[in-house]
């Protein structure tokens, strides 16, 4: 099933999709990787209050709230205005987020992860507990990926993270995403794993 969906996401449309339908996705989403990650476990998460970056920490609250990470390191571009521009955004690789990202979830009431290669149980479970998704993206097609990304809003953290890992917020329209882990419990990623084991099994 086709579903188009607008950031951000409502509770209603996360629990309508399963593992197997394609999305569209628009609005504003925010790209983060390994550092990114960490700086919110260490600094707005696993902390009995906020005391840095409290600025950034207003800001993912609103963008996250209903929306979406994306797990991405973009290659980019600045124009002769100062305005960025993605010249690639292909995923990366999702499992490095998997002890970090179940907390992200909570705590920002997150509605959807995209990334590459799945996530493990403590996300699926966060999914389920919270009423997200886990979108795929296609690997190998960052160039046409950056297609959908239509403006670039805003970058936190980049002389600090680096460019690959800053917060992006970018703006997308019908960025092309398929759910492999759904709010139901199913992931597609552990069923291909168990199947794959089987069939390894049969020919030992």
């Amino acid at each position: 099933m086709l579903h188009k969906l607008t950031v951000p996401i409502s509770e209603e449309a996360i629990v309508a999709l399963h593992v197997g339908d394609q999305v569209y996705l628009s609005g504003l989403i925010v790209t983060a990787r390994d550092a990114a990650h960490k700086l919110m476990i260490e600094k707005f998460i696993r902390v009995p209050q906020v005391l840095e970056q409290t600025d950034l920490y207003a800001r993912l609250k609103e963008l996250l709230a209903g929306g979406v990470i994306y797990h991405c390191g973009p290659v980019v571009s600045q124009d002769d205005r100062g305005r960025w521009h993605f010249v690639a955004a292909g995923p990366t690789t999702s499992i490095r987020e998997e002890p970090y990202e179940a907390e992200v979830i909570e705590h920002f009431g997150l509605r959807a992860v995209i990334g590459k290669g799945g996530m493990g149980p403590k996300t699926i479970q966060a999914c389920q507990d919270h009423k997200a998704v886990y979108l795929h993206a296609i690997g190998g097609a960052a160039s046409l990926i950056a297609d959908s990304v239509k403006e670039v809003v805003d970058v936190y953290q980049k002389d600090e993270l680096g460019v690959p890992e800053a917060f992006w917020v970018i703006r997308v329209e019908d960025f092309p995403v398929v759910v492999t882990m759904d709010s139901h419990g199913v992931s597609l990623h552990a069923e291909i794993k168990q199947r794959s084991t089987a069939a390894l099994q049969s020919l030992i």
